[in-house]
């Protein structure tokens, strides 16, 4: 799991759009869900686009399936989308709120494109279902059910 720019400031972040839980809440969620699906899981957070490129790039020697907050970096980077190609992890996008329903800038994701999907606009359990997609995908793949987090 990799958490984009200004999740660690969920809880207290515009609570309106994304919440009061804490990214520290989302994580256990997380955890919570990897466990019951019989899966690893690592996390990872960070606000610098560089070491989330250097996460997505270390850990796909080992993982079976990345999910990915992108947060802002979702409408910009270009270096998190070829990140995501170039190491070829099947990738799931999660985000808090419904980024199709927010300001035209939001509405395109670079990410989504080269995603197995995506899933907002339901607060935290758009993680729970995004551990929930990565277990159905594996188990369909027949891959040992492995998953990033950062």
């Amino acid at each position: 799991m990799i958490h984009g720019p200004n999740l660690n400031l969920l809880g207290r972040r515009e609570p309106e759009i994304y919440g009061f839980d804490t990214l520290e809440d989302i994580n256990q969620a997380i955890r919570a869900a990897a466990q019951e699906e019989g899966m690893e899981v690592r996390i990872f957070q960070s606000n610098h686009e560089g070491e989330l490129v250097e996460a997505i790039q270390k850990h796909s020697t080992w993982a079976s399936v990345l999910l990915i907050n992108p947060a802002a970096y979702t409408h910009t980077s270009i270096a998190l989308r070829d990140a995501i190609c170039a190491c070829g992890i099947p990738t799931i996008e999660v985000h808090l709120s419904n980024i199709h329903r927010r300001e035209e800038f939001r509405r395109r994701s670079l990410v989504a494109e080269v995603a197995l999907g995506q899933i907002s606009g339901f607060g935290k359990q758009s993680y729970v279902l995004g551990v929930k997609a990565a277990s159905c995908y594996l188990r369909e793949r027949k891959e040992p059910l492995r998953m990033e987090k950062g």
